[in-house]
């Protein structure tokens, strides 16, 4: 039994030992600031790197959270060149992903910067990605589409439940009325000899609608069918949640805002300064178009490009435009809001910092655009109900119109008088809709 103790003792030194470890593992990696290493991101890092999208070098975001050990970490940052230089492993991976090209040193930052430019990274990716999350998980709970999968099967549960029961009830009451029958020395009616008597099918009908709870059970099954069949149908008019309409050039946004990476904003360049995100101009194909004809690999040239050429009437083998044969083309409009309804894309896009996926969804990944979200008010309000707003940082900070809102707040809680000025009041855009 001693032997037995010491072992466990020594077992339990041991598991004490690697959990302190571990602990200090954890509290090292989490002792950096976020919010000093936001500035010193800004100041050191910008020009070559986002957190969620490779710039010059790779997306920071996906590649700091994978990698856990934040000594190497620091440093591949503080002198990539030094490690390079011998031969470390992870190091020559990264420089041969990036076809050779050497990073910045940065001999200036202490281990305490470093740190603290690691934890804002981690930081800011795990918001990014919870934002990413949100708007799927919202806009499945905002859908708008009336009753969901549960409701329709539990009713319909309730309904095989409820007849079970009213044929166990039957049999119950037969049984009963047989034996009140042997009871009192009645002559009781077999079921066989029943069946053998010949079948009158209108007296059945008429056996089961003298049968009260039949009759009711079967009126209140049929008013619960139509009013959600009502519901379902009031409730999804003029929601057009999934159109996708034929267009008369074919565009694949998955080529383009998903292959080739290419912002939202450099075609629909309306989003951030105006109502409209606006429509791009053939001009602005003809930017990459006017010397790409043709898929990847293709020998001919393709006649979705072809339609941007006749419509522009370019000749591309003269490289010349006649205007005479010029005509605008019929785009098909997609998402369509009530004439009651104001949406202002730039108070969203520029003000509210909001990426063009919460609405649109994952435009990059679609071949044809559709409509992805409900566009209701119910979507909408739980949207700006969800969707927090930081005065201090990001997108937000110094931003001139949460910047005027914080300015008027303070004027009265000091008192004094606020017009309705100062609340954007005589913005052209309050009465000229």
């Amino acid at each position: 039994m001693r032997n037995i103790s010491l072992i466990f003792k020594q077992f339990s030194k041991t598991v004490l030992l690697v959990a302190g470890f571990a602990i200090l593992g954890f509290s090292a990696r989490a002792q950096g600031d976020a919010t000093k290493g936001e500035a010193l991101f800004k100041a050191n890092c910008t020009t070559c790197h986002k957190i969620e999208s490779q710039l010059v070098g790779p997306a920071l975001g996906p590649l700091v959270t994978a990698e856990t050990d934040d000594k190497w970490l620091t440093k591949w940052i503080q002198n990539n060149q030094s490690l390079i230089g011998a031969k470390d492993p992870k190091a020559l991976a990264i420089f041969n992903k990036f076809n050779q090209q050497g990073m910045t040193v940065f001999g200036s930052l202490t281990d305490a910067d470093v740190s603290n430019i690691i934890a804002y990274i981690r930081d800011d990716w795990k918001k990014q990605q919870a934002t990413a999350a949100a708007p799927a998980a919202g806009g499945a709970a905002a859908a708008d589409s009336g009753p969901s999968d549960l409701v329709i099967w539990g009713l319909i549960g309730v309904i095989i439940i409820a007849f079970i029961v009213i044929l166990v009830l039957n049999k119950v009451v037969a049984t009963l009325e047989r034996l009140l029958l042997k009871s009192k020395g009645l002559p009781i009616v077999e079921e066989e000899e029943e069946e053998k008597a010949p079948v009158d099918r209108m007296a059945t009908i008429k056996k089961l609608a003298k049968n009260k709870k039949l009759v009711f059970f079967v009126i209140l099954c049929g008013t619960v069918a139509l009013g959600s069949w009502t519901w379902v149908t009031l409730w999804n008019t003029n929601v057009h949640q999934g159109y996708q309409p034929v267009q008369p050039i074919h565009f694949p946004h998955d080529l383009h805002a998903g292959a080739m990476k290419i912002d939202c904003q450099y075609c629909h360049s309306g989003a951030y300064k105006s109502k409209n995100a606006s429509i791009p101009s053939l001009n602005v194909c003809m930017n990459c178009h006017k010397t790409i004809d043709r898929t990847v690999g293709s020998k001919e040239a393709s006649t979705e490009i072809q339609k941007i050429y006749d419509a522009l009437g370019y000749d591309p083998k003269t490289m010349k435009y006649d205007s005479t044969k010029a005509r605008p083309v019929q785009w098909v409009r997609i998402h369509n809001l009530p004439d009651f309804a104001y949406f202002n894309h730039s108070q969203h896009v520029k003000v509210g910092g909001i990426k063009c996926q919460t609405c649109h969804g994952p435009i990059e990944t679609m071949h044809e655009v559709r409509q992805y979200s409900p566009l209701t008010m119910k979507w909408c309000i739980q949207c700006h109900k969800r969707t927090e707003v930081d005065f201090s940082k990001g997108d937000h900070k110094g931003n001139a119109y949460y910047d005027n809102m914080i300015a008027v707040h303070d004027r009265i809680k000091r008192g004094e008088k606020v017009t309705e000025a100062s609340l954007g009041g005589i913005e052209c855009g309050k009465c000229h809709y």
